[in-house]
């Protein structure tokens, strides 16, 4: 047992989002997470979100069991959305709406978090109120409004596709 790494939690599902192949991994070129980019033939938003449910399965005032894929155009029900992306080959899932604002983080663009020219972290900015938020920490930029980090891995499948699997990050304390 390794003491530097933390117990896999039994507790939490974890929830099956798609492959690895079927997102992007988007770059710092200053567009929105949910505006199409150019992908082999044809073009692809820089996420994907997707419904949540709850322990008994109710969302809303639909039944949905595990993850059902959200349209990024309809800013419905943000409060039972997750948002995934690939962001400069790392993978992220936070929750779709901004902590501050309610508004959909789909259409935040993010960044590189930097201190004299070394990348620390990356982010995200929510458009709305042009308000930042931490993609490893949820850390806001300014008061004490914190983004839902969910957890990402990545299993291995034959060929060299992943599976991306998301589950709800553990609370401290």
């Amino acid at each position: 047992m390794n003491p530097f790494r933390a117990a896999s939690r039994t507790d939490a599902q974890w929830l099956f989002v798609g492959p690895s192949s079927a997102f992007l991994d988007v770059k710092s070129d200053g567009a929105n997470l949910s505006q199409s980019r150019a992908c082999n033939a044809g073009f692809k938003p820089g996420c994907k979100a997707f419904y949540t449910s709850n322990e008994d399965g109710e969302n809303g005032s639909q039944n949905h069991k595990g993850l059902v894929e959200a349209d990024l155009d309809e800013a419905l029900d943000l409060k039972s959305q997750i948002l995934v992306f690939q962001y400069k080959g790392k993978f992220h899932a936070i929750d779709h709406q901004c902590p501050h604002s309610s508004f959909p983080l789909s259409r935040g663009t993010p960044f590189d978090i930097e201190d004299f020219g070394v990348v620390l972290s990356a982010g995200i900015t929510c458009p709305k109120h042009d308000w930042s938020f931490d993609l490893f920490t949820g850390t806001g930029d300014r008061g004490n409004y914190k983004l839902k980090i969910w957890e990402v891995q990545l299993r291995g499948v034959d060929g060299s596709d992943k599976e991306v699997w998301v589950r709800k990050k553990q609370r401290m304390g």
